[in-house]
């Protein structure tokens, strides 16, 4: 596996588990609206590296474990590094766009950045099966898009404190950077790049007619 992958798998890890255990740390570097919006702009960072549990932290890190390799095999170890870290600062900057006026919204995980790579990978090989639950094959389109919907439905529900909206932010940013990297996927993948954009058009439509 690749180092840089392995040293933000493992920074992942030993930051959330230094939040499990320290509750005013988890506090400190969580994102929340009333801190940011009063100065402290690095909990838009630091918070994509905390997790609610050992299971959130699990998903996220387990995805970006199946899902990166592809992202550096067709683009290399740069374009990676600028996907996720271009997914995680977007997933913040929209979350902070659609919570700007609840001061007390708060939200944690790397899910921006790992949707992001979901995405830049899908848009490569998006017949490449995942086993879910280590058992059953899916296609990784059909994980990526409804890895958005569930979103959407959590965006909804409002009963965690996991960065759903996050989640589109991360998927704009893996998709356009992937493509502004590799145009041609336009052409070699058109109907997949159709496809990737429902989830992304939904929530949009969503938001418009106040049903989020």
């Amino acid at each position: 596996m690749n180092i840089i992958l392995l040293i933000i798998i493992a920074v992942n890890v030993l930051v959330s588990f230094k939040g499990f255990n320290d509750i005013l740390f988890f506090r400190k570097y969580e994102f929340h609206i009333g801190s940011i919006r009063a100065g402290e702009q690095y909990r838009m960072f630091t918070s994509a590296f905390l997790h609610a549990d050992v299971m959130h932290l699990a998903f996220n890190m387990i995805t970006l474990f199946f899902f990166a390799p592809a992202v550096i095999f067709y683009m290399g170890v740069l374009s990676f590094v600028l996907v996720y870290f271009g997914s995680l600062v977007a997933g913040s900057l929209f979350t902070l766009y659609f919570h700007r006026n609840d001061f007390s919204y708060r939200a944690i995980g790397a899910s921006g950045a790992v949707v992001g790579i979901v995405y830049s990978a899908i848009l490569f090989n998006p017949d490449a099966n995942l086993y879910l639950f280590f058992a059953l094959p899916i296609p990784s389109y059909i994980f990526g898009i409804g890895y958005l919907l569930y979103s959407i439905y959590g965006m909804r529900a409002k009963n965690d404190n996991i960065g759903h909206t996050a989640h589109f932010g991360g998927a704009m940013a893996g998709y356009l950077i992937t493509l502004a990297q590799a145009p041609e996927l336009i052409f070699s993948q058109t109907f997949m790049v159709i496809l990737l954009a429902v989830p992304i058009i939904l929530l949009f439509i969503l938001e418009k007619s106040g049903k989020l």
